[in-house]
């Protein structure tokens, strides 16, 4: 027994328990048998709750990935149950993931900045969020990018627009502060990306900026342009999770308006933060609070200017102010700036005070801009010369 035990690298009363074991055992072999050979694991998932996993999938929670079903079947069921029992068990039953898996390509990430609020990353994502129940929409929203987080202020809207920026910014301002810097792609309304100059521009050396752009750099706040989809990675690989959990939770809560959509989205975002974000780097925080009498809301709104007429009266959106109160002086000839908040208050300024206050509709896009043309070079190259006689008698028929 000594010897054997040796040998086999086991004590010498644990091989004795093996030789009385293969001496009982009835059938004999080479090597003796486990006890528990045959025998279903005490922690085996039993057949009724196998199949009800798989009537839940094919049923309630069709379209689901493997993950957030099984975070459903916790939550909402009570199942003790693994993401790997869930996958082994879909797979099993020929039940494919959602989720198609591709080759990962090569890419040199960008390190996260230190502290939270340094860098926000916004973006709009379009996509058939309501799956051909409602009407087409546009995801907004920002995330922090050293936290993840997804910031207050995301909402749907019909398309992406100024309107839309601008609502994101003021609310991210509201409830988180002012961030360092914003990172975002060359859309139309954050960037003006036409060769058109006016004079004042040409003398003034810039471009005069959109909305969005005059209203971030009013705070203070550094624009960085992506020139790819992969530069601004990190939020489209969250407009990735949120096409895939977002839509879920828009078809179990039966969505089909987009009031109803944006209750759902602020529920889920919380929910989304507490199961993605992480810590940033640096505890300390770089949001600034805004400014004591900084007009957030003013900051945030279409800004365009108008001359007064004769008549002390302006025009915008296609109808007529007027601004000329009984007994005051005429100020025909002034230049209004004209300040239009999202809520729909109208605030109409004349060198520096306030003159009018008027509530109307909230805008839904931004006001157009005045193009005040000059002949171009190559206009003025291609014109023909006149000679002296066809002038002249160009003016003796306009006479």
């Amino acid at each position: 027994m000594a010897q054997g035990a040796g040998v086999a690298g086991l004590s010498v009363r644990q091989f004795r328990r093996l030789r009385r074991a293969y001496e009982k055992a009835e059938v004999k072999s080479d090597c003796v048998v486990h006890g528990n050979s045959g025998r279903a694991p005490v922690n085996r998932i039993c057949k009724s709750a196998t199949e009800q996993v798989l009537k839940l999938r094919r049923g309630r929670y069709k379209g689901l990935n493997d993950t957030h079903f099984t975070e459903k079947l916790v939550e909402k069921h009570g199942f003790k149950i693994s993401r790997q029992s869930v996958q082994r068990i879909l797979r099993g039953a020929k039940v494919a993931s959602p989720q198609g898996r591709k080759a990962k390509k090569r890419r040199r990430r960008r390190e996260r900045r230190a502290k939270a609020g340094w860098m926000v990353l916004w973006d709009g994502s379009t996509h058939d969020w309501l799956e051909g129940r409602g009407p087409p929409m546009c995801l907004m929203g920002a995330i922090d990018d050293a936290t993840g987080k997804i910031l207050r202020g995301a909402h749907f809207v019909a398309q992406e627009c100024s309107a839309s920026y601008l609502k994101l910014l003021q609310e991210m301002v509201r409830h988180h502060g002012i961030p360092l810097e914003i990172y975002g792609d060359k859309h139309s309304c954050l960037r003006r990306n036409d060769d058109h100059w006016t004079m004042e521009e040409q003398l003034a050396g810039r471009q005069e900026p959109p909305q969005v752009q005059r209203a971030v750099e009013s705070l203070g706040i550094e624009l960085i342009w992506a020139n790819s989809p992969q530069a601004k990675g990190r939020i489209e690989r969250a407009w990735k999770t949120f096409q895939d959990r977002l839509i879920s939770e828009l078809r179990l809560a039966d969505v089909d308006t987009l009031e109803d959509a944006n209750k759902v989205l602020e529920a889920y975002r919380r929910v989304h933060n507490s199961r993605f974000a992480r810590r940033p780097k640096d505890r300390s925080s770089a949001w600034r609070t805004p400014a004591k009498g900084m007009g957030v809301a003013e900051i945030c709104s279409f800004h365009t200017s108008a001359v007064v007429r004769k008549d002390s009266s302006i025009s915008y959106g296609g109808k007529y102010i007027d601004l000329s109160p009984p007994g005051s002086d005429c100020i025909a000839g002034k230049q209004v700036d004209i300040r239009h908040l999202l809520t729909g208050q109208l605030r109409l300024y004349i060198d520096g005070s306030r003159v009018k206050t008027i509530h109307t509709e909230a805008p839904l896009k931004a006001p157009k801009r005045r193009k005040k043309t000059t002949p171009s070079a190559a206009k003025a190259k291609g014109r023909k010369k006149m000679t002296f006689k066809q002038i002249k008698a160009k003016h003796k028929k306009a006479a």
